[in-house]
């Protein structure tokens, strides 16, 4: 594969032809351009966050405050954006992030996704709130990378079994996301009325598996509203402690990722705990209104953990630029979430190659711009706070 950047000249070059790009380029507009082709019940769902928003805002506003500090004459004609986290490789220190509930924006849902993930390299980190089972979103995925994400469910045995069927299917990392432990106040989603795990989206996973099926009175073939109340009560309400964390580990014998840190002090507790990476996230500001920018924390967090476990991050990234930052200030890698979701809306497995693409060619482009010459030397002096 070329580098990532040639994609700015194939685009400039299908224009001799009278060909535009399938939408827009600009992450600044994907959101908008979304809505324009979603209903907006899946639109709000995907778009929308905790509360009225501050956390939203405060994961953009917080990139705004670090700016990069380009240097000249630095040889950096030949990028080395490649990398490996936790025994991945993958040409770019870039995750798909694990969004549920797919086909509320396009039929194919997580196999198109999965399917894009795979003929880039990007690895995807599949939800438990998928719409289609483990084992289809790996038949589509292929020879792709691919993680797998795990809302607790509070029945251990149903626990066991989602996680033995991830790692059956050619899931090599576990991602336990732990701050949508209940569902904040949404009320974008609230003004709708809008649950989708209500008519069975979002559900593949757990309808699907054999000793939750057990579980159930009737087959969710012969009563789905009682299989999806079940499950949501299996998943819902009721939080998680540190001296559980044992438990998983008896089931999964490959990196444990904690997804939602916030506090350099439970990134602390993770270390201790012997889990191999944590996720600073705030869940796309979608959990706690008010909260803390992702990016604020994350310069402490990477300083006191970083060399004893993984430090990935997500909420908020748009842009290649966003992405350098946040490598720079001790992220070993990015996830990235409603861009491609919206990719997906726009135009399903093209879709979301065209963002990724996109992105990756930005990140290119300005990791050379910016006189640099490969990701894993990133570091804050390439940074300055606005």
């Amino acid at each position: 594969m070329g580098r990532f950047g040639d994609y700015q000249n194939e685009l400039y070059l299908q224009g001799l032809a009278g060909a535009v790009p399938p939408f827009t380029t600009d992450p600044g507009k994907l959101e908008d351009a979304a809505r324009q082709v979603l209903d907006p019940k899946p639109f709000g769902y995907v778009a929308g966050g905790a509360g009225a928003g501050a956390t939203v805002r405060a994961n953009r506003e917080a990139f705004d405050r670090w700016r990069i500090v380009p240097r000249m004459l630095t040889d950096a004609t030949d990028r080395r954006l490649a990398t490996t986290v936790l025994g991945t490789a993958m040409p770019a220190p870039l995750l798909l992030a694990p969004v549920g509930v797919q086909t509320i924006v396009h039929p194919d849902g997580e196999l198109a996704t999965a399917r894009a993930a795979a003929s880039l390299g990007v690895p995807m980190v599949l939800s438990t709130a998928s719409s289609h089972s483990i084992e289809d979103v790996a038949a589509a995925n292929g020879e792709g990378p691919r993680w797998f994400q795990l809302y607790w469910p509070h029945d251990p045995e149903v626990c066991a079994s989602l996680l033995s069927r991830a790692k059956d299917a050619g899931y090599t990392v576990l991602v336990v996301t732990l701050d949508t432990w209940t569902l904040a106040w949404r009320p974008t989603d609230l003004d709708h009325a809008y649950l989708p795990f209500l008519n069975g989206e979002g559900m593949a996973c757990a309808l699907s598996d054999p000793v939750f099926r057990s579980r159930l009175d009737k087959a969710p073939e012969d009563d789905l509203p009682s299989a999806i109340l079940r499950w949501l009560g299996m998943v819902n309400g009721a939080d998680h402690g540190w001296n559980q964390l044992p438990a998983l580990r008896e089931h999964w014998d490959g990196p444990i990722v904690l997804k939602g840190i916030q506090h350099v002090d439970d990134a602390r507790r993770a270390a201790d705990a012997g889990m191999d990476g944590i996720v600073v996230s705030n869940h796309g500001g979608r959990q706690v209104d008010g909260a803390v920018g992702s990016l604020d924390v994350l310069p402490e967090i990477a300083a006191a953990v970083g060399d004893r476990l993984e430090v990935l991050f997500d909420s908020g990234v748009r842009t290649g630029a966003d992405i350098v930052k946040a490598l720079a200030l001790g992220a070993r890698a990015v996830l990235l979430g409603r861009p491609y979701v919206y990719g997906l809306a726009h135009g399903g497995e093209d879709g979301v190659r065209h963002v990724l693409r996109g992105l990756l060619a930005d990140l290119d482009m300005t990791v050379g711009l910016s006189g640099n010459r490969a990701v894993t030397a990133l570091h804050p002096g390439i940074l300055r706070r606005s």
